[in-house]
């Protein structure tokens, strides 16, 4: 749900702290997945968005390959509306900047921005110029470090042999996402938050889907749609060695994560997989938590098997893969 702004010519210039973090101005909450606001029918980023993106090099298909929590870089980056975490830098904080705070997106879509007290919020869900968004990301952290405060840093193409995430973040530690309910981490009072600001915080919240992050397994995401939920859970197996083993347990009937759920498929982002499941609507995230984990034990045993498939686990794989989808 990646907010973008309106293409504009120059760099903006922005001396308010509060208009820094997008409590001013008359700029839409435009995503990049959301319909063009030309009305073509087309996504802004499939339309309009394209003027800002260069040719696609060099594909990166694991970006976030080496860091800690990679598979919540990727959730963050395809599944969560709003989510913040801190990073830390190798090298440390350079004076002035209290801190660096990774966010699923900014106001106006900015990739990053350097607040008033010299923090900084790097934003994830933005169109990116080359085929490495890790190295894309990387300059625009380090712009962003540099900036003056109270300023957006903007879009541009990463050397090539500039340094990557991986060159530039600590290696150790842990990757920990809050999922917030809403983009107040946009401005510093959101609660007195007033005209335009209200509104652009209010249109924002209203197109993101409730998400809950599980807390008994990694990079599960629980969400929230008017007609059913689900689960999307992203995994670090490798893609042929998962797909067997989940095969394996929809043959055997234990794909499921209880009554009235069903593994409906999967997709690929960002060189992981992604299988998802069906949940009724009557389930919350603390439900699924459980039989997560159950499941989690279930696939560790599949993922050890060493067995050819049966005739009956191929004609689940063969299913599990037609339903397969590329999301980058």
């Amino acid at each position: 749900m990646a907010k973008k702004r309106p293409q504009t010519k120059g760099k903006p210039h922005v001396t308010d702290g509060a208009r820094a973090a997008g409590a001013e101005g008359n700029y839409p909450v435009v995503g990049a997945r959301e319909p063009c606001p030309c009305g073509s029918g087309r996504r802004y980023k499939a339309c309009h968005g394209r003027a800002a993106a260069h040719a696609v090099t060099e594909l990166v298909q694991r970006p976030f390959e080496g860091l800690p929590g990679e598979g919540d870089w990727v959730a963050l980056r395809e599944l969560v509306p709003a989510a913040t975490t801190e990073l830390t830098l190798k090298d440390g904080l350079p004076e002035g900047v209290p801190s660096v705070t990774l966010a699923t997106v900014l106001p106006m879509a900015w990739p990053a921005l350097r607040r008033d007290d010299g923090s900084v919020l790097l934003g994830l869900q933005n169109d990116t110029p080359s085929g490495d968004i890790s190295r894309d990301l990387a300059d625009t952290l380090l712009r962003a470090l540099t900036a003056e405060p109270g300023n957006p840093v903007q879009t541009r193409r990463a050397p090539a042999d500039g340094p990557r995430l991986q060159d530039v973040l600590a290696s150790e530690g842990t990757f920990e996402p809050i999922v917030h309910t809403g983009f107040e981490f946009w401005v510093p009072d959101s609660e007195n938050a007033s005209g335009e600001v209200a509104a652009s915080l209010e249109r924002a919240n209203a197109a993101a889907i409730p998400t809950v992050k599980l807390t008994g397994v990694d990079s599960a995401y629980w969400c929230e749609t008017p007609e059913k939920n689900h689960l999307r859970w992203v995994m670090p197996h490798a893609e042929e060695k998962l797909l067997d083993a989940l095969a394996r347990l929809h043959a055997a009937g234990t794909s499921s994560l209880g009554e009235d759920t069903r593994l409906v498929g999967s997709f690929r982002a960002h060189g992981l997989t992604v299988p998802v499941w069906d949940l009724p609507s009557s389930m919350q995230a603390e439900d699924v938590e459980k039989p997560a984990a159950e499941f989690a034990e279930r696939l560790a045993g599949a993922l050890a098997s060493e067995a050819p498939l049966t005739p009956d686990e191929r004609r689940a794989r063969g299913g599990l893969t037609n339903r397969q989808v590329t999301l980058s």
